[in-house]
């Protein structure tokens, strides 16, 4: 399976770092791991207390923040020249830090295309538009590649992926976008479109049933996924997924964090599954 990519062989122009930001607080891991990957990592002076990837950066940056909460007056001692954060649940802790002299910049994004583009504008803010481009190619034509592979299936199986379990909530855009590249279709397309997690809300739970998927996914963010409880649910046995035993978890590291790592690591982990499927069946 392979990784995120990471680029060697472009250096920041000393010059030039005084034009751009070299002090920068990253209030999601997305951000924290775009900048490893290029090489910038030393412009990070503070990052969120749930950043995984990549693993070093526990270790080498103070945690300043949570999700929904953020330490400030840590913030402000790092004096931080760019404040990262992402979606409107981090609209409060953003207007505190501009109110307290901090630039800051928030991004929304919900899709792969805008993984990407998040990416390239990144790019752009530190000045670092040339490598940056390079890791984003590399990234899309690993998608592009994962496409093709699996375009080639006869069947593509009908895949309901769980983002929580008590309401039941689907997956949002970036993880349907990402099924039907694994060669798969979302149960849930038209939730898909809805930003929020309470707007993804099945409101009859017996829906997801009725749609009969093939493929279960569970990726409860924060929470263990329980495959059991899943299949003890009421009427739920004669879902073919878990008549049949594929129901399988993807830690929310690797597919909820709208990065680099859902369009790798989250990606394969989705196609692993997929192929697992059509391989049961002989339908590859």
């Amino acid at each position: 399976m392979v990784g995120a990519l990471y680029i060697s062989g472009y250096e920041s122009n000393p010059g030039d770092h005084g034009m751009y930001p070299q002090r920068i607080v990253c209030m999601t891991e997305e951000t924290t791991e775009v900048l490893y990957d290029i090489g910038e990592d030393w412009r990070i002076v503070g990052i969120s207390g749930f950043t995984v990837r990549p693993p070093r950066a526990r270790r080498e940056k103070p945690k300043v923040s949570a999700f929904t909460s953020a330490k400030i007056d840590r913030i402000l001692a790092l004096e931080p020249d760019l404040a990262l954060g992402f979606s409107d649940l981090q609209a409060g802790i953003a207007a505190e830090l501009i109110e307290r002299g901090v630039a800051v910049h928030v991004f929304n994004h919900r899709s792969i295309e805008g993984i990407l583009r998040m990416i390239r504008t990144l790019g752009g803010m530190i000045g670092c538009q040339e490598k940056t481009e390079q890791y984003v190619t590399g990234l899309e034509a690993g998608i592009e590649s994962t496409r093709q592979s699996t375009g080639r299936f006869a069947k593509r199986p009908r895949v309901y992926f769980e983002e929580w379990d008590d309401p039941n909530i689907s997956g949002i855009r970036w993880v349907s976008e990402l099924i039907a590249v694994a060669g798969g279709d979302d149960c849930f397309p038209e939730l898909a479109a809805e930003p929020l997690g309470k707007n993804r809300i099945i409101a009859d739970p017996a829906d997801i049933v009725r749609r009969q998927p093939d493929i279960i996914i569970g990726s409860w963010c924060g929470k263990k996924f329980r495959p059991e409880r899943v299949a003890a649910r009421p009427g739920w046995g004669d879902i073919p997924a878990v008549a049949n035993g594929d129901v399988y978890e993807i830690k929310s590291p690797l597919i909820l964090q709208p990065g680099p790592a859902a369009l790798t690591d989250g990606l394969h982990a989705l196609q692993a599954i997929v192929r697992r499927w059509q391989q049961k069946r002989g339908a590859c």
